[in-house]
């Protein structure tokens, strides 16, 4: 049998603890729309600023006593958001921190990257993915280095 061609990924969903708080946290910090909601299913979708996606991630609330799985169990580690410009990412770095959501940061090679976290812990990353002309003499590699992200501002500036 013939592997399925994925193209890409169109949505995640994710379970929250508190409707409100992850809608207000993926619209104020990451500046998403809410574009549809359903109250008897305790859940919203969400799009991103310039996609052309129904919806980029749904949320689902499970209530405040909802179970957290422990860090390092199998399971979804991240998504990555990725912003058109490094000024873009520069910005994404201030208002992370302003959130208190931001976790770090890295340079992959082939993207830059900050890492963050929702109120539930859902662990993201944003990241600039950098011109394929720039992913080095090895462009299939995933470097984790440290990200200086002035010099890649000044470099995609």
């Amino acid at each position: 049998m013939d592997p399925i061609k994925v193209r890409r990924l169109n949505h995640a969903v994710l379970f929250v603890s508190d409707l409100a708080r992850a809608e207000a946290f993926y619209t104020d910090v990451l500046g998403m729309s809410v574009i549809s909601r359903i109250p008897g299913a305790s859940a919203a979708f969400l799009r991103a600023a310039g996609s052309s996606n129904h919806h980029d991630l749904g949320l689902f609330g499970v209530g405040p006593d909802a179970v957290r799985p422990p860090r390092g169990n199998i399971g979804l580690y991240h998504l990555a958001w990725e912003v058109e410009s490094i000024h873009d990412l520069q910005h994404a770095r201030e208002a992370l921190r302003a959130a208190g959501a931001y976790t770090g940061e890295s340079d992959h090679g082939a993207s830059k990257s900050l890492y963050g976290a929702d109120p539930d812990g859902n662990e993201f990353e944003v990241m600039f993915l950098v011109p394929r002309d720039d992913w080095g003499p090895d462009p299939d590699a995933a470097p984790i280095r440290p990200l200086d992200l002035d010099a890649e501002v000044e470099r995609y500036g």
